[in-house]
């Protein structure tokens, strides 16, 4: 497909690299001459300097012949402005537009058609639903749900001593006393999709399948139990922050954001009259000390600065908070962040771009594209959900009769409702769903190409 992507910060270079790989011809804009330079370098894409809200711009980046236009400048305004031209120019384009401005929700949603937009992303409000989900249950690092919220894929760590170091994972539903799916495994930075012969070690990151109900039995068995939050401190007082402690407040926690910035703090305290407001700077451990940090339920950490994130995550850690949460802007050293004793990690660019590339996949596969994407183990391998429809191959017929891509698993099996682990003698026919792990190299677009 021809894309453009306006603006080439954080997200807008993540974009230009996972769509460029992925043979989508590329056309970036930007006005500043020196980042687009280094995207040339770096990828096989076009690059044009100007205003992307310009309509003489969006004319000479040929608007008119292209597929999707995804808007992700730093500016919300620029952003739905070059949409609204860019519609103009091509009415059968499709728009994508990063909005973060928590004002503008209403407006997106009732003027949508007058902004053109086929889709709205907001970074940090999917950052928020993602921070809260992992509060809920303190040991796990990762959540990302599929089926309706029926089936869940979580990431853990083995820790030395615990009941899963030294398991095979042809035992592993036994020692955990519910029937769940080990489906990727990283250990020292690879990602491996096991088999039932591999056994798990300390340190592990592990990725489980299973339906809620599983869940919860598996972290119980594990000694992870979901208990009311009463207290999070959230270091930070940035858009991320806001949208977190109004989810929060409305499921009755008590929330204390710790702001550097004076007139920040004046505007959070008008934002959220329920929340406590510290002025101080989170990475005094004095005044980390002074406010109770180690009687936090949870402490979430973003600040504007990703060291200073890891180091107050570390310090609230060895203070004996029971779960932390870090928010990176940069995680593509996966192997460093291997090495840090850090609990669950959120990047929101990566959310945003994951939520743009599943809408990528699904225009360029209309049909038997993915209903739902999660990338999973430090961006080597994907989970996704498909329907089985009277076009899938295989349908009725035994899992252990049918040949599989190297590299793709079937981690779950929704039909009617009901939600299956798959063993050899499951099979699937046309309505169900079906969770298929997979290395991210395999190229895996409609549910008939993981067949070999």
């Amino acid at each position: 497909m021809k894309i453009i992507i306006a603006g080439d910060g954080k997200v807008g270079a993540e974009l230009t690299k996972q769509l460029a790989r992925a043979g989508h011809d590329i056309t970036i804009i930007d006005n500043n001459q020196h980042v687009l330079d280094a995207s040339i370098e770096r990828y096989d894409v076009s690059a044009l300097h100007g205003n992307c809200a310009s309509m003489d711009v969006l004319r000479e980046a040929d608007t008119a012949h292209t597929d999707l236009l995804i808007a992700a400048t730093s500016a919300d305004e620029i952003n739905l402005l070059c949409c609204i031209t860019a519609h103009t120019l091509n009415p059968k384009l499709h728009t994508i537009a990063r909005v973060r401005n928590p004002e503008y929700a209403e407006q997106i949603f009732h003027m949508r058609d007058v902004f053109g937009l086929s889709l709205s992303v907001n970074p940090e409000k999917q950052a928020a639903r993602e921070i809260e989900q992992l509060l809920q249950f303190p040991g796990t690092l990762k959540r990302d749900t599929f089926a309706k919220g029926r089936v869940e894929i979580v990431e853990i760590r083995v820790e030395k001593g615990s009941c899963l170091e030294n398991v095979a994972l042809k035992d592993f539903s036994d020692v955990v006393r519910t029937k769940v799916l080990v489906c990727s495994v990283v250990r020292g930075g690879q990602s491996i999709i096991p088999d039932g012969n591999f056994e798990l070690k300390a340190n592990d990151r592990v990725f489980i399948t299973a339906p809620t109900e599983n869940l919860v039995k598996l972290l119980s068995a594990l000694g992870i139990v979901q208990g009311k939050l009463k207290r999070v401190v959230l270091c930070g007082g940035g858009r991320l922050s806001i949208y977190l402690a109004h989810r929060l407040l409305s499921i009755g926690t008590n929330v204390e954001i710790i702001e550097i910035d004076r007139e920040r703090c004046d505007l959070l305290a008008e934002l959220l009259p329920n929340a406590t407001i510290v002025h101080g700077d989170a990475s005094d451990t004095t005044l980390l000390d002074e406010e109770g940090i180690s009687e936090a339920d949870a402490v979430v950490t973003m600040t504007g600065m990703d060291e200073l994130n890891i180091i107050i995550s570390l310090y609230c850690k060895n203070m004996g908070v029971k779960q932390v949460v870090t928010k990176l802007g940069h995680v593509s050293n996966h192997i460093l962040l291997e090495h840090l004793p850090l609990d669950s990690i959120i990047s929101p660019k990566e959310l945003c771009c994951n939520t743009i590339v599943r809408y990528v996949r699904a225009l360029e596969n209309q049909v038997g594209a993915a209903v739902a994407m999660h990338t999973i183990s430090d961006g080597h391998a994907e989970a996704l959900e498909f329907r089985v429809d009277e076009t899938t191959r295989n349908c009725g017929i035994p899992l252990k009769d049918i040949r599989l891509k190297k590299g793709v698993l079937l981690s779950c099996i929704t039909h009617k409702g009901t939600i299956e682990i798959p063993s050899g003698l499951s099979k699937y026919v046309a309505g169900d769903t079906i969770i298929v792990v997979t290395d991210k190299n395999t190229g895996i677009n409609t549910l008939n190409d993981i067949f070999a």
